[in-house]
């Protein structure tokens, strides 16, 4: 099957924030889940959302994020043609709805839910999304992580080492990596956008800086042999990784000459200084402009 990374995005602009209600089930009565193998007893699941990492084996399966509450079935579905184990442990990259929607339907069935201290705070509370002029109202309890951790946790199973850390004030303040360090696999979460610009959440302490720093981290992590499961877009590795960092870096260093000359966030828009990046980068649910205004908006400061 083709994978098609962002042709659903148009609809997870409107459900990003939060899992979906009854009423909207029926925006995912086409969506497909397919599986694509990224190493031994590893997968990723691609839906509608973040892309979900699986680990199966004897332990149990080892899940990160899933997607939207509506899509649970599916995705148990597809993680049952992988193995007959259980779903042990759901661990969320971050508190977007597009990562966690399926949390409390997986807690309800057993699932221990894992996440960064900072996930737990948001999901417990109404949070505002600047960006999107949204407030996402708290999650239920049973959607809420039941373990959290501060900078880093280690999972030991299916003959893995499984890591997740802390990585600070990037796409939020409570980013997690996935590291299979026997495998050399790594889930990034919504570091990590392929092929589109990313959207940089910095109502929730998200920051274009921090965004870059925490890409530069990750490609020391890796190496040319590394696979890279993003949090939107296709599998990838180092090199993906590499050119990524170069148009944030780019598209940065012009906003910040652009602010530094006096420009307004509306002359900038006109500018168009990433035109250059703009068909290849600008077909995701973050568009030209609001990529613009985000990135004004967090470097003007």
């Amino acid at each position: 099957m083709n994978y098609r990374p962002f042709s659903y995005l148009p609809v997870i602009i409107a459900l990003l924030l939060s899992a979906a209600a009854p009423s909207q089930e029926d925006r995912f009565a086409g969506v497909e889940i397919t599986t694509h193998d990224v190493a031994p007893g590893i997968y990723m699941l691609v839906g509608m959302g973040g892309n979900i990492g699986v680990s199966v084996g004897e332990d149990g399966v080892f899940m990160i994020d899933d997607q939207f509450a509506p899509l649970t079935d599916k995705i148990t579905a597809a993680v049952a043609a992988l193995t007959d184990q259980p779903i042990r442990f759901v661990i969320n990259t971050h508190w977007h709805g597009d990562h966690t929607g399926g949390n409390e339907n997986l807690g309800n069935q057993g699932a221990l839910i894992v996440a960064h201290d900072n996930v737990y705070q948001r999901m417990s509370r109404d949070t505002e999304i600047g960006a999107f002029n949204q407030v996402v109202p708290a999650a239920p309890k049973t959607a809420l992580p039941v373990i959290t951790f501060n900078d880093n946790v280690t999972f030991r199973l299916n003959g893995e080492e499984i890591r997740a850390v802390h990585y600070r004030n990037s796409h939020t303040d409570g980013d997690s990596v996935i590291h299979f360090v026997n495998a050399n696999v790594i889930h990034t979460g919504d570091i990590w956008f392929n092929g589109s610009y990313p959207f940089i959440d910095t109502s929730s302490g998200g920051s274009t800086d921090g965004v870059i720093s925490s890409i530069r981290t990750l490609i020391d992590l890796a190496d040319d042999n590394t696979r890279i499961i993003p949090g939107h877009g296709p599998l990838s590795g180092r090199q993906g990784m590499q050119g990524y960092l170069e148009m944030l870096e780019t598209v940065r260093d012009r906003m910040n000459k652009l602010i530094a000359e006096g420009k307004s966030l509306e002359e900038i828009i006109e500018l168009k200084p990433n035109a250059d990046y703009d068909d290849a980068m600008g077909k995701g649910f973050i568009n030209p402009e609001t990529f613009l205004q985000i990135l004004y908006g967090d470097l003007e400061q």
